[in-house]
């Protein structure tokens, strides 16, 4: 069993890079700069951005379904950097936190979810994938709550 983790899309964010920050207040999103080299998690690059670096914070649909399990949080983006893609292997931003990972059918129902400290999130990502009833695990900083990356079953 395989699994692959996919950054989102800068196309999607990229005209965000453009507006003043009255516009940006306007939808609810901020222009920030990253004070420290951890802290700051990128979801496109899955990495977390270098102090002085400018990102986006932003409101997210993150699990966009038609269930009680719809959910939205507040996530960070940068400018000039691609979606990255880790198939077997965890992306930088997830050494060193904690991960809430939750494990959903194929119809965005919770079936069961897991904590993983630091070092553990392979072994529960492949734990809770043995379950063939799960479709996609969605994973977040434990702390914080916010949306760090889809997990999703690697056909290949």
């Amino acid at each position: 069993m395989t699994y692959s983790i996919q950054g989102l899309s800068a196309d999607r964010f990229a005209p965000l890079f453009a507006l003043d920050d009255a516009d940006l207040a306007v939808l609810n999103a901020r222009r920030v700069t990253a004070t420290a080299d951890m802290g700051f998690p990128c979801r496109i690059s899955l990495q977390d951005a270098r102090a002085g670096e400018e990102l986006i914070l932003l409101h997210h649909i993150s699990h966009d379904v038609a269930t009680p399990y719809r959910s939205a949080y507040a996530i960070y983006v940068r400018s000039g950097v691609d979606a990255a893609s880790y198939r077997d292997e965890l992306p930088p931003v997830f050494a060193g936190r904690p991960i809430a990972l939750r494990a959903f059918d194929a119809a965005g129902m919770l079936q069961t979810a897991r904590l993983a400290g630091p070092g553990e999130a392979d072994a529960a990502i492949r734990d809770l994938f043995a379950d063939a009833g799960i479709a996609y695990i969605d994973a977040h900083n434990a702390a914080h709550g916010c949306f760090a990356a889809r997990i999703e079953r690697d056909g290949a």
